[in-house]
């Protein structure tokens, strides 16, 4: 339980700007009918195909069903966002996004092919979101049952 009321004081001060950004995004999500559902301590939404997913803090929006990978991998993010703070727009969510989005655009217009481009987790920054969100959720699923 103190790892919850951690995670949450974390994530609503020093974690605030992201966090803020997804609740502001949940009530729009909410407004548009989207159901959250939960993954660890984190809530998320399920919206469009085949994208992935973004996180805001203890908030994240994948495409529909996604995979456990991707969910633990936002969780990982979201842990970040608690460890990072006001600086994980700058070092994490933005480059991220734009590293995301560059991949997808040079495959989806055959500049190369998705084998011939770098692992997705070979960047420090991908790398410790999937890290600490399979690990965190290995142990939120052994001690919260």
């Amino acid at each position: 339980m103190r790892h919850k009321f951690l995670f949450f004081i974390l994530s609503l001060t020093w974690g605030l700007p992201m966090t803020f950004i997804g609740m502001v995004a949940a009530v729009a999500l909410r407004i548009m009918g989207h159901k959250p559902k939960k993954w660890g301590y984190c809530y998320y939404f399920e919206v469009g195909e085949d994208w992935g997913g973004v996180n805001l803090g203890p908030i994240f929006i994948t495409s529909q069903n996604p995979s456990e990978h991707t969910k633990n991998h936002e969780v990982g993010h979201a842990i970040q966002n608690c460890l990072l703070g006001p600086f994980m727009p700058f070092i994490v969510s933005i480059p991220s996004a734009i590293r995301y989005w560059c991949r997808r655009w040079v495959v989806d217009n055959g500049v190369v092919n998705s084998d011939d481009l770098p692992e997705y987790d070979s960047v420090w920054y991908e790398r410790d979101a999937t890290k600490f969100g399979t690990e965190f959720m290995q142990w939120y699923n052994n001690n919260t049952k």
